[in-house]
């Protein structure tokens, strides 16, 4: 990945950093009116487009989180910032063992907590003295990120990073939320001893803590890439209620933007957005078009709650209207732990192969990318009942959907209609359907159809389609043709699949 050229300055102390929409790409948000009518909202969501790094994202199905940290060692899940960095004592850590039940299970990506809410960072970082670096573990020169990214990369999974913008930490140490203005920073700041010469300096407006975080962004971009997804969420932390952190989310945005120009910014960022729950389940209809507000310095976020059961139909688009600035491309997350806790936690065992695959469907199946936390355990590995739950995972996603009948079928199109001839009558009991992104969301609704006893039969129904909708039939269907008609879109439908399945569960 090549480090973008360009440098962004600020005019004078506090300026907004440069708009965030794609170079070549300013179709992925929209602006939108209070004044808008129905047509002209629907008009206006038929157009926006994904970026290239979207449509990227949403074709990796499988991502996952490794929640790692003290919190592994002290037995907490929000940990408290004061604690003794040599807790941290992983002596068995291998780190190509966590890449090899990944891939293995069928994973594409995966993120590390580098920093959770504890403010406990996983590499040497310059700037705090809370990291593996005080702790005997290695004798204060191990690096889990470092090793972390090697082995992803080495078995060939994308590499993401968590940097928690909350950080109990720093809170101690009076940098969060002490009331620090928003000021011209210039990063990366150097510190006694620094052996760095960057050839590229940032001048961005933060707080204290905000260039805290652009310092530590720095470091991890510049020296642990390339990375592939940044995810942040919107934590605060335990603080008394008057000293909030407002956090420069476009000071952030624009440094990743810089270093890491293919890095999708997620779950509090303009990419990718949270679903809604920590159950890994998507909505039936989930669009990847919503409304959205702009929040404080940039941020990205939702015009209806968060957890709205509706997120982007035209009804949806209408209760929108009085809030929203924009309509956009922001697909969704389904974020979920293999066990209960998002920390390993020795009396917690991982979810069953049914209920994994129930969340597959539910998410990847629903035009969504499913993100399953598998944690570490205080050795430093992947529990074994984990790693074996993961590979049983992906073999049975592997025969659930097992190879695409109609992959050799004869095919032919009509406006918003494919048929497809399997040649012999086949039973088929799992359909898969995705629309060509590149030109949008369209499809409001469709029927799947099968012909039998010379007529044309519906089969099964659904609303939206988008990146990928997988629809299960209670029972095997039998015949030769089948179809899928759009009933309803907002523009000229355009399908990129049309796939037919016999599990062999």
């Amino acid at each position: 990945m090549a480090v973008s050229r360009r440098v962004f300055v600020t005019g004078a102390a506090g300026a907004p950093a440069p708009a965030l929409a794609a170079p070549g790409n300013p179709r992925n948000r929209i602006p939108v009116s209070p004044d808008d009518t129905e047509a002209d909202l629907v008009r206006k969501a038929s157009q926006v487009r994904p970026t290239a790094r979207q449509i990227a994202w949403q074709k990796l199905e499988r991502t996952a989180f490794l929640h790692f940290g003290v919190n592994t060692f002290t037995g907490l899940e929000w940990g408290t910032g004061d604690e003794d960095p040599d807790v941290f004592q992983p002596t068995g850590l291998d780190t190509d063992q966590w890449a090899r039940a990944l891939r293995d299970g069928g994973f594409t990506l995966a993120i590390l907590t580098v920093k959770h809410h504890d403010g406990f960072v996983l590499y040497p970082s310059r700037y705090t003295g809370h990291t593996v670096a005080s702790s005997s573990w290695r004798d204060g020169r191990g690096d889990v990120l470092r090793a972390f990214a090697d082995s992803m990369r080495a078995h060939g999974i994308k590499v993401g990073v968590y940097i928690s913008p909350a950080d109990e930490n720093q809170y101690l140490h009076g940098v969060y939320a002490n009331g620090s203005a928003r000021t011209a920073r210039t990063i990366p700041t150097l510190v006694e001893g620094d052996d760095r010469t960057p050839s590229r300096t940032y001048t961005l407006p933060a707080t204290d803590y905000g260039a805290h975080m652009l310092d530590q962004l720095y470091e991890v971009l510049t020296e642990y890439g390339p990375i592939d997804e940044v995810w942040f969420d919107g934590a605060q932390g335990r603080i008394p209620p008057d000293q909030v952190e407002q956090y420069d989310w476009d000071s952030w945005y624009t440094l990743v933007r810089s270093l890491a120009p293919d890095a999708l910014i997620a779950v509090s960022g303009p990419d990718v957005r949270w679903v809604g729950n920590e159950g890994g389940l998507a909505r039936e209809d989930e669009w990847s078009v919503v409304p959205v507000q702009e929040k404080e310095y940039g941020r990205t976020d939702y015009a209806l709650a968060y957890d709205a059961p509706d997120m982007g139909s035209r009804a949806a688009l209408l209760k929108a209207r009085p809030v929203a600035d924009h309509l956009q491309w922001w697909p969704a997350e389904c974020d979920v732990s293999i066990r209960d806790g998002w920390f390993y936690h020795a009396d917690q065992q991982p979810k069953s192969v049914e209920q994994l695959t129930d969340l597959y469907f539910r998410s990847v199946g629903r035009n969504s990318v499913l993100l399953l936390n598998v944690p570490p355990d205080t050795d430093g590995l992947l529990p074994a009942a984990d790693v074996t739950r993961l590979r049983e995972f992906r073999e049975r996603v592997d025969r659930e959907l097992p190879a695409d009948l109609a992959r050799d079928g004869r095919r032919s199109t009509g406006p918003g209609t494919v048929t497809v001839d399997l040649g012999r009558e086949r039973e088929v009991d799992r359909i898969r359907l995705a629309e060509d992104i590149r030109h949008g969301q369209q499809v409001e609704g469709f029927v799947v159809e099968a012909h039998r006893d010379g007529t044309w039969t519906e089969v099964t129904r659904a609303g939206v389609i988008g990146a990928s909708r997988i629809l299960l039939l209670p029972a095997p269907v039998r015949a030769r043709r089948w179809r899928v008609r759009v009933t309803a879109s907002r523009a000229t439908p355009r399908l990129a699949e049309f796939g037919l399945y016999r599990s062999r569960v």
